[in-house]
């Protein structure tokens, strides 16, 4: 045996006889691989284990040969059980508070014994590897993570996030689903409860059945933004969660094409996962988010591959982007004209932060780091040129339970977050099986693994996507490489047009693209989608053109210009432009951060009379 991998002195023993109160971990002394985990378990557990070099106690269990010492650690209880291997590491993380978890899916997880003991003899087998893989990824001096800090973070990150998406709802929601608004939510409700009846109830979850009155609903984002506060400053974290969750359920269920973005998504399912780890620390509430990241990242990838875009598969994708997204900022204009060579570049490392980087999260705590700011980094660079709401903002806040404690001290105040047992309660151990469960079918049948979910998973499957439990994700899969652009204009006499301008969307080819994040012009993005199809397949857009013939102040507070303040013009029309973004020279001698051609009618022009 390699010098080295020999260890002159044992971690210090707690044992005295072999009749001992407390149960005891028997393991190999020569072995320095595992005299750094014994160090470990004895932080993890304290004095609730005893532990022993089988050299020493041996003479104990003449029942357990030297050579089954030598192979395994054992585990004895205080009542005289005994396991070996992966059972008796999960037994003893079951005497460290909150780690019982791994025992119970040891023992009821169909397929997850088999897998543990074949990776423990893997290991086993191989200590002198991973002796060292020890020493790279975790440090000569290994100890127990705690993740009381992160939780505070990521609690307090998650209602800032939470405070903004109710925040800037508040002086939409009447224009995009109130009473005079496009499409208000009264009608819609009443159109699902006369095709769906008593069922209604259960697929469109929302507080609004009670009330959808413009009131009740500003009433919703109001009691949002309060909840988001008394989460920010840790008051009723649990209740505050919760409701949290129902409130923005209740919006993003009768919010309709304005609330159907994968944020609105995401910030739902980041809510139902924040709810295990709102009342104290959890291990399984850590590991549901730290899944939930893992699948937005990966999914984002590979929807890219998925579809078989060409622009995707020939690294070009970003020579379209930065134009053709649909709320650039001023920094996408000066990235757009960067090297084509560097364009390809970096959809290479598009796809090496999304399909790669994931497999980070559960790897040792320095890869985990690693691969955490990585995918923060990734999301500084995307904010930076794409308007994308609360987005980044959101999963960064995703990032955070991916650092400990330890790494987190280097920025932040030692005492944050100290308060809260660790605690894994049976409801929260199943509920966040469950959820993991369910993310991984959803990720099985999207490469194709799984074709169909059988019952009576898929029943929980649809269940919970209703709820926005578990979600699918993936933008841009499919690259759009031109940007056609609505542009509404109304009229009096149908010879002489004027112009709606929009508050953030392409327009007047003059004016630069502009800052909005984490603001979100929930019609400006979904002008976006419509200029991508016809207004046939956008029955909202219809809409749209009735509240402008009509006046609806509310529609018209979702505008930066009403070219008729007097009164609602005759006809209205819409019109539809090939938009691309301008060279330096164009810039430079007109001034025009655009350049753009007619395409022709998008919507004829129309009156009500």
């Amino acid at each position: 045996m390699p010098l080295w991998f020999k260890i002159s002195s044992h971690p210090k023993s707690f044992y005295t006889s072999p009749d001992f109160m407390n149960p005891i971990l028997i393991y190999d002394g020569h072995c320095g691989f595992c005299a750094i985990w014994v160090n470990y378990g004895r932080l993890l557990t304290g004095d609730r284990v005893n532990y022993a070099p089988s050299q020493e106690v041996d003479h104990h269990y003449p029942e357990i040969s030297p050579e089954e010492f030598k192979r395994s650690v054992w585990f004895i209880e205080a009542d005289g059980t005994r396991a070996s291997g992966a059972e008796a590491v999960f037994r003893l993380m079951a005497h460290a508070p909150g780690e019982g978890w791994r025992l119970w899916m040891y023992r009821h997880l169909p397929g997850f014994a088999f897998t543990s003991e074949a990776a423990y003899r893997f290991v086993a087998g191989h200590r002198s590897f991973f002796y060292w893989v020890t020493r790279i990824f975790w440090g000569a001096d290994l100890e127990p993570a705690s993740y009381r800090m992160s939780r505070w973070l990521f609690l307090r990150g998650l209602a800032l996030v939470y405070f903004l998406a109710f925040l800037i709802l508040i002086p939409q929601i009447s224009g995009l689903i109130g009473e005079n608004g496009i499409l208000p939510a009264h009608e819609y409700l009443q159109t699902i409860h006369s095709e769906f009846g008593g069922l209604s109830y259960r697929f469109f979850p929302t507080l609004a059945w009670l009330n959808s009155s413009d009131a009740f609903l500003l009433a919703v984002c109001w009691a949002g933004c309060a909840l988001s506060v008394a989460l920010l400053l840790g008051f009723l974290p649990l209740p505050a969660a919760i409701g949290l969750y129902l409130l923005y359920l209740s919006i993003d269920t009768v919010g309709q094409a304005f609330l159907s973005f994968q944020w609105d998504a995401l910030l739902l399912e980041t809510g139902f996962a924040a709810i295990l780890v709102a009342r104290r620390p959890s291990d399984i509430g850590r590991w549901v988010l730290r899944f939930l990241v893992f699948r937005l990242m990966l999914e984002s990838g590979l929807v890219k591959i998925l579809s078989g875009d060409a622009a995707w598969r020939s690294l070009t994708a970003l020579n379209f982007h930065y134009e053709t997204q649909p709320l650039p900022t001023p920094l996408a204009w000066y990235a757009h004209q960067l090297p084509r060579t560097f364009q390809k570049m970096s959809v290479a490392g598009v796809f090496f932060v999304e399909l790669a980087v994931p497999f980070l999260f559960f790897l040792p705590r320095r890869l985990r780091i690693i691969g955490a700011w990585v995918t923060i980094l990734f999301q500084l660079l995307i904010a930076a040129t794409g308007n994308y709401t609360f987005f980044n903002l959101l999963t960064i806040v995703l990032c955070v339970p991916l650092f400990d404690d330890r790494h987190l001290r280097r920025f932040l105040p030692a005492g944050l977050g100290r308060s809260g047992e660790l605690k894994n309660g049976r409801v929260a151990i199943a509920l966040g099986a469950v959820v993991i469960f369910i993310g991984l079918l959803q990720l099985l049948t999207m490469v194709g693994l799984l074709r169909t979910v059988p019952e009576p998973g898929a029943s929980v499957v649809e269940q919970a996507e209703i709820f926005h439990i578990v979600s699918r994700y993936g933008l841009f899969a499919v690259m759009t490489t031109s940007r056609p652009e609505i542009v509404i204009e109304g009229s009096n006499d149908g010879q002489d047009w004027k112009t709606y301008e929009f508050k953030f969307k392409p327009g007047d080819v003059t004016q630069p693209p502009r800052w909005t994040a984490p603001y979100q012009p929930r019609l400006d993005w979904q002008m976006w989608f419509a200029a991508l199809s016809n207004y046939q397949s956008n029955p909202w857009f219809s809409q749209l053109m009735l509240r402008l013939l009509q006046g609806s102040p509310e529609v018209l507070g979702l505008l930066a210009t009403n070219p008729f303040p007097g009164k609602p013009p005759r006809f209205i029309r819409a019109v539809v432009y090939d938009y691309h973004f301008s060279d330096f020279a164009t810039r430079r001698s007109t001034g025009a951060w655009w350049t753009r051609r007619e395409l022709g009618a998008y919507f004829p022009a129309v009156s009500l009379r």
